[in-house]
Formats: structure tokens, C-alpha cells, sequence
């Protein structure tokens, strides 16, 4: 057995002998000597520090991780550590991660240039991070995808951006692309629930409905909580319903019961037009209070449904405070503004016009908390509440601060873009 001093010698020769192969780009071989010099001394975090390193030049991110962790465990003061956890967090897309990561290097070497080096990563990828979650909650696919392949350069082992990636794909109808990154991220974690659902979505999308189901039950034997799928099961169930209902009422077409059943699924599904024509015709068979009720509910629901959604124009949530909408439209007004379109082909220049314009209408409204409520409730506004309507002016300023029953569109559930 080798005295301390020895195998302290003997492992110091390893690491030497691996940063060599290191250099050399000859990481299996680097990894094998760094392997031998950690069971040699495996209280050294800078064996663990060399290893994590080697880990991260063939993508292994994980065993990197768990060597940069051992690392900073046996020394909290080890910056290189702390930096290789850095980048494996940034590589897998674990924001919070890369965050606790850096503001431990923050405290222990601030003027370092690696330092700034891995803030421009965090900052960069957490750029591409909020923009694809704008791009996406308004149904941008196109902008989402340029987002999730920029945080990709960062992440590149983040199989969350991948398949939010293939799902806007799908949305674009480019179902091979789609399904390929699907399944490339299946052949890493063949029980990634989303990834199998963007399968479904592809096969769905084609009219391959059984298959597209056989997709959806497997993924809620997978996640029995995964709102996305739990969705589009209650979706197919209301569809189920109304078909069910509709036998029903050939039988006996004044089968109030059915009727309601019916219209009720219709709502469920936003069927507003359908479901007035059937709660009409309920109401025609019993002129109760509730039934009228109902009625007239879809009918408001229909009309909300018809106007403009000044939410999805903006972008925002429809609990979003007058903060995030001031904020969103801002980025919105200056994205459309004419300006930034001078050199555009005039079709190009008329849309942005009327998007600019539909921009700073939603504002008028949502930023109003009389108007919003009136919005909210379904009410008409005035012409003269409307902005630029005869009321107040709502002037725009170059000053900024910077067919399916499945809406898989805007699909439910929503995907993170935070990754674990």
C-alpha cells in the first residue's frame, strides 16, 4: 500500500499526465489518467475540477456536472469549479442553476474574465428564453424557432428546447422536422412525455387520429398530471359527447337532457356558434330562467369570440397587470413601428402599418381599467372609446424603452422554458 505522500506523488504525475492528453484533445485517454489520480487522492477537488472538464469536452454535461459539484464540495472557494458548473447548467438550460453558479464566482474572483464570459452566455440565453416564450404565447411559431435555435447554440444539451422546437415546427406544418427532433430527443429518454406528445400532434395533424391517441394515453401512463395531454383527453372526450349526444336526439329529438349535454361540450370546446343553436332550441322546449341563462352566456361568449383579442395582439396574458402591458407594448410598438420597415416592400409595409395600429388599439383598451372591464365582460366600446375614435387621442411615439376541435395552437398546458 502506498504511503500518503506517495500516492499524493503517484497522483499528481496522473493529473500531469492527463492534462497532457488534455491538450492534446485526447480526452478518453485525459479522462482515464484524471480517474486514476481522484482514487489516488479523492480529496482533491482540482482532480475533480480536471475530470469535469475532460466531461465537458465530450458533452457529457452530466457526469461533468456531478464532478464540478464534487469539486466546489470539497473546496466552496474552487472558481473553476463553480465555472464548470456554470456551464453545464448553461448546456442543459438550468437557468436558476447557472444563476446560483455565477453569483458564487461573483463573490469569489468578480474581475475575472471567464466570469464575464459565462454572463454573456446566461444573459444571452435568457434572452432567447423570454423572447421564444413571447413568440410562443402569441402563437409566433416562426419567431419561437429562431429563439429555441439561438438558445440552442448555448444549451445545446437541453432536449427542452429541442422539443419546443419540433412542437412549433408542427404548428408550421413541417411535420418530418418536427417529428425527427422528436425522436432524437426519444432515443436520449425514451419516456420524454412531451416529445412522445409532439409525435402525437404530427400524426394528429395528418389525420392519423388512432395513432395520434395510442401517442396521447402513452403519454398520460407516463405523466398522469401532464396538462397538455390531460387537455386534448377531455377534448376528445367532449367530442365523444356531442357525437353521442347527436345519436341520441335522432332517437329523440326532444330529449332536453342530450340537448344540453351537447351544448354544453360545444362550450367546453369554444363551438360557440353551435352551441347557441343548441341551447336556442332548448330554450324553445323550456323557457326556464337557467336555460336562458345559458343561452344568453353563449351568446356573449360567441361575440367575445368574434372581435379582436387584443391579449393575444399584445401578447400577454388576460391577467396581466397594466405593468406587463405597458411592457409588452412597448416591444410590440416598436417591433411593427414603420420606421424600422422604410426599406420594405409596400404589401410589407401596409401589414406592419396595420399590426402597428392594432398594437396601439389593444393598448388603448387594456391600458383603460374601464374600457378592459368593458372588454372583459364582452360589452361594445364607443367609437369614442376607442383609441383615435373621436375621444382621446392615443398618439404613437417612436420613444420606447426599449377546422380541428383541438387548439393545438395555442396548445394547453404551455411549455417551460426553464429547463430542470
Amino acid at each position: 500500500m502506498l504511503t500518503r505522500c506517495a500516492a499524493e506523488l503517484m497522483a499528481e504525475m496522473r493529473k500531469e499526465q492527463g492534462n497532457t492528453q488534455f491538450k492534446l484533445k485526447q480526452y478518453v485517454k485525459a479522462l482515464a489518467h484524471y480517474t486514476e489520480a481522484i482514487e489516488l487522492c479523492p480529496a482533491n477537488a482540482s482532480y475533480y475540477g480536471n475530470r469535469a472538464a475532460c466531461y465537458l469536452m465530450q458533452g457529457q454535461f452530466t457526469k461533468a456536472l456531478e464532478d464540478a459539484n464534487k469539486s466546489v464540495t470539497l473546496d466552496p472557494k474552487f472558481v473553476k469549479g463553480w465555472l464548470r458548473i456554470v456551464k453545464c447548467c448553461l448546456a442543459q438550460g438550468d437557468m436558476k442553476g447557472a444563476e446560483n453558479a455565477l453569483n458564487k464566482v461573483k463573490e469569489l474572483e468578480p474581475a475575472g474574465a471567464a466570469l464575464q464570459t459565462e454572463m454573456t452566455n446566461y444573459n444571452d440565453l435568457k434572452m432567447c428564453c423570454e423572447k421564444g416564450e413571447k413568440a410562443y404565447s402569441s402563437g409566433d411559431y416562426r419567431m419561437a424557432v429562431f429563439c429555441m435555435d439561438r438558445a440552442m447554440t448555448i444549451a445545446s444539451s437541453c432536449s427542452r428546447f429541442k422539443v419546443i422546437k419540433a412542437e412549433c415546427l408542427a404548428h408550421l406544418g413541417n411535420y418530418q422536422d418536427s417529428q425527427e427532433l422528436a425522436n432524437e430527443v426519444l432515443a436520449f429518454d425514451k419516456q420524454n412525455a412531451d416529445a412522445i406528445l409532439v409525435r402525437g400532434m404530427c400524426l394528429y395533424y395528418q389525420d392519423n387520429v388512432d395513432k395520434a391517441f395510442t401517442h396521447f394515453q402513452h403519454v398520460l401512463k407516463l405523466a398522469p398530471d401532464h396538462p397538455k395531454a390531460l387537455e386534448i383527453y377531455k377534448m376528445n372526450k367532449l367530442e365523444e359527447s356531442i357525437v353521442n349526444c347527436s345519436e341520441a336526439l335522432k332517437l329523440d329529438p326532444n330529449y332536453l337532457k342530450a340537448l344540453l349535454r351537447k351544448a354544453k361540450s360545444h362550450m367546453d370546446l369554444a363551438q360557440f356558434e353551435e352551441a347557441v343553436q343548441d341551447y336556442e332550441k332548448a330554450f324553445k322546449m323550456d323557457k326556464s330562467r337557467d336555460i336562458r341563462k345559458l343561452l344568453n352566456d353563449a351568446k356573449l361568449e360567441l361575440k367575445k369570440s368574434q372581435r379582436k383579442d387584443y391579449y393575444k395582439i399584445l401578447g400577454v396574458d388576460k391577467n396581466a397587470s397594466t405593468e406587463d402591458i405597458k411592457k409588452a407594448y412597448r416591444k410590440r410598438a416598436l417591433v411593427h413601428h414603420p420606421d424600422r420597415h422604410a426599406h420594405a416592400s409596400e404589401g410589407e409595409k401596409k401589414e406592419q402599418e396595420k399590426k402597428f395600429k392594432e398594437v396601439g388599439e389593444a393598448y388603448g383598451v387594456l391600458s383603460d381599467p374601464q374600457k378592459r372591464a368593458k372588454y372583459d365582460n364582452g360589452q361594445s366600446l364607443s367609437f369614442d372609446e376607442f383609441p383615435g375614435g373621436g375621444g382621446e387621442s392615443f398618439m404613437f411615439s417612436t420613444n420606447f424603452d426599449g377546422g380541428s376541435y383541438f387548439p393545438f395552437g395555442s396548445f394547453p398546458g404551455g411549455f417551460s422554458f426553464q429547463c430542470s
